[in-house]
């Protein structure tokens, strides 16, 4: 199986596992699995969050999830239990599909590493 199709094979493993769980069967979308990964990373689980709240959830997923690629570190956990990352290297002009896939294969890398998937 080539990369691709492999990486295809499973982020759609990682989109049913996630709407199966999550939504009922709809399929969610790339943003609702970062959002969802951004509550995991948080571990506040069982509270409700207000719209600019729900934005800083997916910037800490998009954080999280680049870390491996070497773009951002983690800095600190504040008081509030909100990880914060600075920036390691500046991410590269990338178009709308580009990514789409980057940001796909971080995910899929996420979920095996934490053995969501295999």
């Amino acid at each position: 199986m080539s990369r691709d199709e492999e990486l295809k094979a499973r982020w759609e493993q990682v989109v049913e596992k996630l709407s199966d769980q999550f939504a009922d069967g709809d399929t969610l979308d790339l943003d609702a699995i970062i959002y969802l990964i951004g509550v995991q990373e948080l571990g506040q689980l069982d509270r409700t969050f207000k719209k600019d709240q729900k934005l800083d959830l997916m910037h800490i997923a998009i954080c999280k999830l680049l870390v491996p690629y070497g773009y951002y570190e983690l800095d600190f956990v504040d008081p509030d239990g909100w990880p914060h990352y600075k920036v390691l290297e500046k991410l590269p002009h990338l178009k709308a599909g580009e990514q789409s896939i980057l940001m796909k294969e971080a995910i899929v890398n996420y979920f095996l590493e934490t053995e969501f998937i295999q």
